[in-house]
This record gives structure tokens, C-alpha cells and sequence, in this order.
């Protein structure tokens, strides 16, 4: 394994950080004061849109995307470095180059098992960052830890799917720019394989019978900058079968091709998130007194920087060891990795933004610093893309199997 960075690697680091450092950061106080002037908190703030255009001015677009077609090609090795990156402003930066979920999973399925129409009617706009997206399969009324539960029908009537369930906590819905749901439901309940019930249908947003009920807040927050968080209903919407993604029964497949590389995307940006926390930290104790003494020379704050540094570390070898192999043995081979990944880096991370808010004090959990908003997001990855005892249960299962 060999994970010093290529050329490319190199000069798309050296151009994100600075379209950081001169962009970005200098943005963040901006949409914070546009957004609380739009007319609803679900309108984009204007620096955002010009963060866009400079991003993809300077190739800094779709770096997600490994499909060299639709994408900028780059292995999961490249690119680790790079979301890591965007992982420091969490709000802004993935928005900005187009590489924020739920889209980016949206595309990658798009790309990997839509037809030729699906791909120019909805995975171009995406590309082209002029609409968003949402997916659809968690739901409020089953364990949806595990996907076999979900109860959303979709139901073959003649040349329609009749779309009939409610789901939660779907990322994008909020947006007025999301145009499309990808909605995951059951095509035959009752089949013998329940890893074959379930099937991915393409909903457009303003179909009759979808209502977007409310934004779910996650910590207090509603999570503008992506699109926040929506309680959908789908009353009998029917769409064309023509939306179908890939065949029938094919659901569940689909859904685990597309959370492997989310889960490593948002691990990749947790990093990120860790390392902002840590200078964040760093800054605090330096320029702060306490008890006669700067908060840097307390022995318990140089043990939160020093414990800070080491976490970080070993999780960037883990995640870049499991890019690595995802892009030498495909997902399914590295299937153990990204299960490791899930567990530990969300757990890690919390830790280090929690040390950081003490350290701030009273000003950890305002929003005078990002702090608070890192660590909600950084703690709701405890759940999302599979809560960890999930995995944990997976994880030991294969391990034990060695030994039977």
C-alpha cells in the first residue's frame, strides 16, 4: 500500500486549499447573514451560487464521481484527501463542488444502473448542479436499521408504479431545487428472498399524491446548506414504469452499492471535520488565560491535543487503507474496511469536537463558532448510513465465522 499522493492528487489538494482559504472560509459569516435575509430559510444564499461557478471555473466539480464519463475519474484514493478537505466547512464546501449527499450517492446510481433517459433527465441536471435530489428509504414506523423492514408499496398497475408509504429524515427534500426522489419500496412483499422484495423507482418531486409534510431537525438543526431533512408522504403517486431503476427486486442491491462509497465519503469528511476542531482548539488554548496560565499550558488541555492528533491519525490510515482497497478489490472485498471505518470514525470524531466545545466554553455551543453544528452532524453519522451496533454486528459475525 502505497499512499503518498500522485500528481493529480497534488495539484487538485493545492488548488482546493486555497479555493478554501480564499473562498470558502471568508463565506461562511456571509450565508449565514444572506440566509437570515431570504424570504424562506430554504432559499440558497447567494455566495453559495458564486462558490459553485468559481469551483467549476477552476475544475473543481464532481471530484466524487470515479466514472471518468459523468465525474472527475478519480480513484477513492485520490479523492480521500480531497473530501477531507471540503470535510473542514462541511456546510458550504461539498455544496460548492458539487459534491454533497444525498446527490452524489443519487448520481452514482444514476450513472451506474440508470438507462439512457433516466441519465439525461435527471443525472445531467445533477451533474450540471442545477437541481438537487432526495432519497427515500428511511421510514418512521419500522426499525429501518434494517432495510428489509421498509413497508412503502410499489405497485404494478398496468404501464404504472403506484407509490403508497411515508418516510423520514430524507435528505434534500427541503430544497426547492430538489427535483427528483429516488424512493425505495417493496415490489413483492410476500417474495421468498427478502433481500429481492424491494425495488428503487425515480418519483419527480411534484408528482400528485407526493407531499413533503415537514423539515425534521436533527439536534435543534435543519440543516439548510443541504437541503435539510423532510417527512415525505406518498399517497398512490403513480409514476411511469419506465422510472423503474434497474429491475425489479433489484432495491436492496442497489442500495448497498450505494452506501459503501457514501459511507467512506462521509468518514473522509469527518477527518476533515476533526482537523478543524483540532486548529479550532489549538487557537482557543493559545489565545486564552485561565487561573493565571494560558489554557495551553494546562496539562488536561495538552492531553485533549495531543489524544486529538493521535485518533486523527490512525483514522486517516484506516480510511485511506480502505480506499485503497475498494479501489484494488471492490467494495464487496473491502467490505470488513468500511464496516471498520463506519464504527470508528463518527465515535473518534465526537470526541474530539466534544473536547474542543469544553475548551470554548460557553462559546463551544453558540454560533459564534462551528463547533455545535460539527459536532450534531458528526454524531448523526452514529445513525446514519446504518447505526454502528449494526455494523458491529456484521463486523463480529464475520470475524466469529473464522473460527466455526
Amino acid at each position: 500500500m502505497d499512499f503518498a499522493f500522485d500528481a493529480r492528487t497534488e495539484e487538485l489538494r493545492a488548488k482546493l486549499l486555497a479555493f478554501m482559504d480564499e473562498y470558502v472560509y471568508p463565506a461562511e459569516p456571509v450565508a449565514a447573514e444572506q440566509r437570515a435575509a431570504l424570504p424562506s430559510p430554504w432559499d440558497t444564499p447567494a455566495v453559495v451560487e458564486e462558490l459553485k461557478a468559481e469551483a467549476r471555473r477552476q475544475g473543481l466539480w464532481n471530484l466524487f464521481l470515479p466514472d471518468g464519463e459523468y465525474g472527475a475519474g478519480l480513484t477513492n484514493l485520490q479523492y480521500a484527501p480531497l473530501a477531507e478537505i471540503t470535510g473542514r466547512s462541511p456546510q458550504l464546501a461539498p455544496t460548492a463542488t458539487n459534491c454533497a449527499a444525498p446527490d452524489t450517492g443519487n448520481m452514482e446510481v444514476l450513472a451506474q444502473f440508470g438507462d439512457e433517459q433516466q441519465k439525461k433527465q435527471w443525472l445531467e441536471p445533477l451533474l450540471a448542479g442545477e437541481i438537487r435530489s432526495a432519497f427515500a428509504m428511511t421510514e418512521p414506523e419500522v426499525a429501518s436499521s434494517d432495510a428489509t423492514n421498509i413497508t412503502t408499496l410499489i405497485e404494478r398497475d398496468g404501464d404504472e408504479y403506484v407509490i403508497t408509504g411515508r418516510k423520514w429524515y430524507i435528505s434534500g427534500a427541503m430544497d426547492p431545487h430538489c427535483k427528483i426522489f429516488i424512493v425505495m419500496g417493496k415490489t413483492d412483499p410476500d417474495g421468498p428472498d427478502i433481500r429481492r422484495q424491494q425495488s428503487m423507482v425515480l418519483v419527480p418531486r411534484d408528482t400528485p399524491g407526493v407531499t413533503v409534510k415537514r423539515a425534521m431537525q436533527v439536534f435543534g438543526y435543519e440543516d439548510h446548506y443541504h437541503g435539510g431533512h423532510a417527512e415525505v408522504v406518498f399517497d398512490h403517486a403513480r409514476v411511469p414504469v419506465t422510472h423503474l431503476i434497474g429491475e425489479e427486486g433489484g432495491g436492496f442491491a442497489i442500495a448497498q452499492a450505494r452506501l459503501g462509497p457514501g459511507r467512506i465519503h462521509h468518514c473522509m469528511r469527518l477527518i476533515g471535520m476533526a482537523e478543524r476542531a483540532i486548529e479550532l482548539m489549538c487557537r482557543r488554548a493559545v489565545s486564552r488565560t485561565a487561573f493565571g496560565k494560558a489554557l495551553a499550558q494546562q496539562g488536561v488541555v495538552q492531553n485533549w491535543i495531543a489524544d486529538a492528533r493521535v485518533a486523527v491519525e490512525q483514522l486517516r490510515l484506516l480510511v485511506l487503507k480502505t480506499a485503497w482497497m475498494m479501489d484494488t478489490v471492490g467494495n464487496r472485498g473491502a467490505h470488513t474496511e468500511i464496516q471498520a471505518i463506519k464504527i470508528a470514525t463518527p465515535r473518534t470524531v465526537v470526541d474530539i469536537i466534544d473536547r474542543a466545545i469544553q475548551l470554548h466554553g460557553a462559546g463551544g455551543v453558540s454560533q459564534d463558532f462551528p463547533l455545535a453544528e460539527l459536532y450534531a452532524g458528526a454524531r448523526t453519522l452514529m445513525l446514519a448510513d446504518g447505526p454502528d451496533e449494526v455494523h458491529q454486528r456484521s463486523l463480529a459475525r464475520r470475524e466469529l465465522k473464522k473460527y466455526l
